[in-house]
This record gives C-alpha cells, structure tokens and sequence, in this order.
C-alpha cells in the first residue's frame, strides 16, 4: 500500500517528470520513474514516515532573502523566524549525516564535514556549467547544492534511505525551486545503460557494492559518452591487484566488502572501459572531519578507532582513508 505524499512532495516529483519529458536522454525513463516513485513509498518500508511528513508540512513558510550554494555555506539566511522552533523541527529529523547547513540562523553541525570533501575534489573535475548531473548515494543531498553553486544545469540525486529524502526536502522546502531532486532508489532501480548524464558522482559507495566492478558498469552506463566519473571511496595502503575484503565487520560497519589499493582501482576502472584514469587525491579521514554533534548523537568515527592505536580500527584493520578518482566514459566509437 503506497503512502499519500504531501502536497509539497507529490508537486516536487511533478516538477521533475515535466522536466526530464523535456530532456532528450532522459524522456524514457520519465515514463518508467513515476511507478518507481510509488514503490519506493510503500507503507512498509519505514514506520516514521508519517511523522517525517508532519514534520515537512510544519515548517514555516519563510521568504529566503538570500540562497547560499558556495560549499562553504549551503543554506539560505535573511528572515526572522522562531528558531527554537524551527530547530526543535529540523532535530525531529535526527540524525543528521552529511553537510553542514545555515537555515536561518540555524547552524545543522552535521557528522561529516562534507563541504570537505567537496574543496578537495571540485579544482580536478571538469566544469559542471549547464551541465546534467547525477549523484549516486548522495545521502541528504548537501553535494547536489554545491553542483548547483558550481553551475550545473540540472542536479539528481539517487538514495534508498527515506530519512535522507525527508532532510533533502526540509533544506529544499527553505532553499526554494532550484533544479534539484532526490530519488528515493538505488542504483540498481536505474535505467540498465541509460547514457544520459555528463557527470556521475559516487561518493562513499563502492566499498558498500557486494560487486564493485558490477557497480562501476552501471555508473558508465548512466554516462554519455565523453561523460565524467567522479569516485570517492576507501582505500588502502598496498600492491597493484590486492584489495582488503574485510572477515566481518569494519569500523564496526557491517557493510563493508571490498576496500581496494589506488593501483588495484585503476585497474578495476580501466578494464570497465574508463578512460583518463587518475587518482587526485588521498586523505586519511580525521577525527575533525567526521564526528558526533548533537545533529548526529550516536556512534562516529572515534568509537570505530583502536583507542591505543588511531591508525588502526577498533577490528585492527588500517583507519579509513578516502581517495578520489576522476575518469572519463569512452566516446563513441573508441575502443
């Protein structure tokens, strides 16, 4: 039985079927997506839905004097407003992973300091102006803001967890009409080769693949042709070939598979056809980067590391570091 989407959430997925009727590459999915929409809220999929609505129809409607899209500040500022309230709101849609936010005065001090991440990898991509992109696992959406600041043309954002579509459409509800969207679908619910997108991202995601070449496939068939991968993912210290494949748990994750060398996932990226192929950058994740806030009370980053030994996890296995890679999709008629 599907869930009854708000007024506010029924008309944002509107908006984005007329538009993507409207683009070329992306006409037949629009066809298929609705159906997808409503299997994705279905009523059993998650008891708080209800409640995360209330929350979404609650919010005040607040004139934004002034939408910021730089990484360093996402948000929107200028009107007076109850921020106790508005806060006491925002924190109904604990936890709160990626970011952080300013809603009007109101400062989202998120686990991870995304924006982060963002300054690292935005001087090695190509120009994202009037460009389609996608984010694959983009979490609450806080990247899709930061593509839109940098001038991209259309921004999507695919994610199965619906805590994160709700908190995408809260920031959404005060940032105003901007050409974002999140879906709430993995990647497997995508269009086998759709080839439609100038420039994928997948951030935080391939170590959680069972299949990380399977998931490397599907992210060049979302690709057009002479299209922009941008990876994110952990790695680790070692030789060409060797991948670590965790026995159970890592950093207390149990969803963790498989956390290759730089060498080994640039062999893994060019044996799936990519091309241009290059590791931009390598940081160990810090204690400052991700962390528990009140926006974010549970377990984080320090309850996973080895307390005698920071460079070791808790399972002794190497702490998390994160590397960045860019390649691109074969043009037509390469080899």
């Amino acid at each position: 039985m599907p869930y009854t989407l708000s007024p506010a959430l029924a008309a944002h997925y509107a908006s984005l079927f007329y538009g993507m009727r409207q683009t070329t590459t992306l006409q037949h999915w629009a066809e298929t997506l609705p159906g997808l929409i409503a299997r994705a809220f279905c009523a059993d999929r998650h008891g708080d839905w209800p409640a995360w609505q209330t929350i979404l129809e609650r919010l005040p409607v607040l004139a934004p004097a002034q939408s910021h899209l730089d990484s360093g500040r996402v948000g929107v500022s200028g009107q007076a407003c109850d921020q106790a309230g508005l806060q006491s709101l925002l924190m109904g849609l604990h936890p709160w992973r990626k970011g952080p936010y300013h809603i009007h005065g109101i400062h989202i001090d998120t686990e991870w300091r995304s924006d982060w991440k963002w300054q690292r990898l935005v001087p090695h991509i190509q120009s994202l102006q009037q460009r389609l992109v996608l984010d694959v696992g983009c979490g609450n959406g806080f990247h899709l803001w930061c593509m839109l600041g940098a001038g991209a043309r259309r921004v999507i954002g695919i994610d199965p967890t619906l805590l994160h579509v709700v908190q995408f459409m809260a920031i959404k509800h005060f940032m105003g009409e901007w050409p974002a969207h999140v879906l709430p679908l993995a990647v497997e619910d995508m269009p086998a080769g759709l080839r439609a997108f100038d420039t994928v991202f997948s951030m935080g995601v391939l170590y959680h693949r069972r299949s990380p070449i399977d998931h490397l496939l599907e992210l060049k068939g979302l690709l057009r042709p002479g299209g922009e991968l941008v990876l994110e993912t952990l790695v680790v210290h070692g030789e060409p070939g060797y991948a670590l494949l965790p026995v159970d748990r890592y950093a207390r994750m149990r969803n963790v598979w498989f956390i290759p060398t730089c060498p080994t996932l640039e062999m893994w990226l060019s044996r799936c056809g990519f091309r241009q192929v290059r590791c931009v950058d390598i940081t160990p994740t810090t204690l400052r980067e991700q962390r528990s806030t009140p926006w974010m009370r549970f377990e984080s980053l320090n309850d996973c590391l080895n307390p005698d030994d920071p460079r070791r996890t808790v399972e002794n296995l190497p702490a998390p570091v994160r590397a960045i890679f860019i390649a691109q999709s074969p043009r037509e008629g390469s080899k």
